[in-house]
């Protein structure tokens, strides 16, 4: 018989420690009553054995009825638990009016339930998954946070290139045609199409982007944790955008993606031009553009280019540092330090395009004890027309 003490001990234990011990003693059960059987027909086994053997056996089937007693136990009242936090959860979606508000519990369910490998409740699935919000919304759009973290990183291509979110997007790189074969006048345009095709097909180039989340903010209001994890998965996004659209040297498979990108065999680099002093190479380069680019045309550029640009035309003045960029330049001015040279055009034709699809997963930095929260998604950049962007260079000093 069991004492008093070992049903305490067993009551003490997790569910899991329990299945373990259900395991560990159903095996001993399992190899007794085989020994007992054994005995049971060997005529030189005692009376004696045999009874010692069936008592064992007997001790054994009731140690593992209390602890299996215990497991049904707890797992049921686990169980309740969890169906009752989950019919809260829902009752707490469903009661809230403003949909905005209704889009946060449900963000902040998923990641709090992801990082503690919970399911998700259909309510909170619904609302992030139909046709209008999507569940990974969030991975191309940026949104305001009011949670106070370290700086987020911006790409200062949004809202001059275009973002889209089509699977196997594929679209025409000039948006009309018409029936004469020679109504492109650039010359660089009809070149680049006879080169390239007259379409552009996104592919599918994977990254991941992690945001790090501590248990008082998993614990924490909804509002905090979706501003956390949203403002950490936008600024990887953004900072990928970003990184591969100004990179000097892409990554293998990535090179189409940059600005600065080197000619092959079917990818045409965009045309440098050159000036005496950046100011000439830049304003020379809106005027190399075709009167279909230069109109929308914009530069991005690093602002210490841009205040040499004005120190140099200053000349001591002060007048000119008061002055919009693009009064300066004769076009809008966007600064970025990813811009290592100036790149001038029209960034219409700067698309980027996500795939449906992301995966989401979860880990813990057991050194720091932050929850990792790990978005993989795919993406593609596509400069649809070489010929729409110039590349701003000084004239090499002899």
């Amino acid at each position: 018989m069991l004492l008093p003490l070992d049903i305490q001990f067993f009551s003490d234990k997790t569910l899991y420690e329990l299945k373990q011990a259900m395991a560990t003693i159903g095996q001993q059960l399992k190899k007794v009553e085989g020994e007992l059987s054994a005995k049971a027909i060997d005529p030189s086994a005692s009376i004696e054995d045999i009874q010692a053997q069936q008592k064992s056996k007997e001790d054994l089937q009731a140690r593992f009825n209390v602890i299996k007693q215990q497991h049904d136990e707890l797992e049921a009242e686990q169980k309740a638990k969890f169906a009752q936090q989950q019919a809260m959860k829902q009752a707490t979606i469903g009661h809230i009016e403003d949909p905005q508000q209704k889009v946060i519990a449900a963000k902040a369910e998923l990641y709090r339930n992801t990082i503690r490998k919970q399911p998700i409740s259909e309510e909170a699935m619904a609302l992030l998954d139909d046709s209008t919000t999507g569940g990974n919304k969030f991975l191309p759009k940026t949104v305001s946070t009011q949670i106070i973290t370290e700086p987020k990183a911006k790409n200062p291509l949004r809202g001059h290139s275009m973002h889209t979110q089509i699977t196997n997007l594929e679209i025409p790189k000039l948006t009309y045609v018409l029936d004469d074969d020679d109504f492109i006048e650039d010359g660089a345009t009809a070149k680049e199409l006879k080169l390239t095709g007259d379409t552009v097909q996104f592919g599918r180039h994977k990254f991941k982007v992690k945001a790090e989340v501590s248990e008082t903010v998993v614990n924490g209001t909804d509002v905090a944790l979706v501003q956390s994890v949203d403002g950490a998965l936008e600024s990887g996004v953004a900072a990928k955008e970003r990184k591969v659209a100004f990179a000097t040297s892409p990554k293998a498979g990535e090179e189409h993606m940059s600005f600065y990108r080197t000619a092959t065999a079917t990818l045409p680099e965009i045309a440098k031009v050159q000036g005496a002093t950046l100011f000439d190479a830049v304003t020379n380069a809106i005027a190399d553009l075709h009167e279909d680019y230069r109109e929308n045309a914009k530069v991005f550029m690093r602002f210490t280019d841009y205040l040499s640009i004005i120190k140099d035309l200053a000349n001591g003045s002060a007048t000119l540092f008061t002055a919009p960029p693009e009064q300066i330049i004769g076009k809008s001015v966007v600064f970025t330090d990813a811009a290592v040279k100036p790149v001038v055009g029209d960034f219409n034709y700067s698309h980027f395009n996500y795939d449906l699809n992301a995966l989401y997963d979860t880990d813990k930095n057991i050194s720091t004890g932050m929850h990792q929260f790990v978005v993989t998604a795919w993406f593609d950049h596509q400069i649809k027309l070489a010929s729409a962007f110039r590349i701003a260079e000084v004239t090499p000093t002899p």
